[in-house]
């Protein structure tokens, strides 16, 4: 399958960041959110980026304007994604907002179209029973911050053909991504371990085992991670976590994945992390 045209929905971290490797990859790219005004911050988060991959000498300006002409914004899916070949949905980790946005794209995208979720934790093959294409519904995880980190999850639904996932492992490779293929089982491999192991730092903190600077310290010195645990959480966003731990513990049905209360508590007073200036640090 040849794939010349990319949609993404959602403009946010996530989905510009998704929308930045596509055009940087010769791929021309569609980016909507919820609001017109929405998209075009997030191509503006785009601009920004590149600027400092100029600034540092890792990008030219001439490729920088290439890049960036490759971009469009638009507004509402019949009109902007009609002629996609693969539509990457990058919104919010909320499973009945992914599954609405999945039964409206099935009305809107081609057919043979690919539609893929960047979720990190929600059933693919109960995003793609909300379509008459089920077999054209994938997973394509990516890692945040996407132009930086390389991998990328692919998870095969129930229903998902060989030729979708070819596509969708061909495509990745186009972006530069190391491809790992997890079965469409809750968390798949990197959220799996990841988030069990995020909330039992705030478990630990909750339990004043040490300090957030201590634990961090200790997990980035002891176990040689470039980043503690509460400095991850608050990158990735203390909502998401949550979101993803409660999506563990309801499907999975093990009290191991049980949200730690203080991590509710921080999500409650909507110290969210880097995205909201506060979180388990101040920004």
């Amino acid at each position: 399958m040849k794939i010349e045209k990319l949609g993404v929905v959602g403009a946010g971290q996530m989905g510009s960041g998704i929308a930045q490797v596509a055009a940087q990859a010769g791929i021309e790219v569609v980016l909507v959110d919820a609001q017109p005004s929405f998209a075009e911050k997030g191509k503006k988060r785009i601009g920004a980026a590149l600027d400092r991959l100029v600034q540092k000498g890792k990008l030219g300006a001439e490729d920088r304007e290439q890049i960036l002409s490759r971009i469009g914004v638009g507004e509402g899916y019949h009109g902007a994604f009609a002629d996609c070949d693969v539509v990457v949905e990058a919104a919010t980790e909320n499973q009945e907002l992914k599954k609405k946005i999945f039964s409206d794209l099935d009305q809107a995208v081609k057919p043979g179209a690919i539609l893929a979720s960047n979720t990190s934790s929600i059933s693919i093959t109960l995003l793609g029973a909300q379509t008459k294409r089920p077999e054209r519904v994938i997973g394509m995880h990516f890692m945040n911050p996407v132009p930086v980190m390389k991998l990328v999850e692919v998870v095969r639904g129930l229903a998902t053909e060989e030729e979708t996932y070819r596509a969708i492992v061909g495509l990745g490779e186009r972006f530069g991504k190391k491809m790992v293929t997890a079965k469409d089982i809750p968390g798949f491999i990197v959220n799996r371990l990841l988030i069990p192991f995020l909330n039992e730092a705030c478990f630990a903190l909750q339990e004043s085992l040490g300090s957030i600077e201590d634990i961090d310290s200790g997990v980035k010195l002891g176990l040689n991670h470039p980043m503690g645990p509460f400095e991850l959480a608050d990158l990735i966003g203390l909502d998401t976590c949550l979101a993803i731990s409660e999506v563990l513990h309801a499907e999975l049905g093990d009290d191991k994945y049980r949200p730690a209360p203080l991590l509710r508590q921080y999500v409650a007073a909507g110290w969210l992390g880097r995205k909201s200036g506060r979180g388990f640090y101040k920004y």
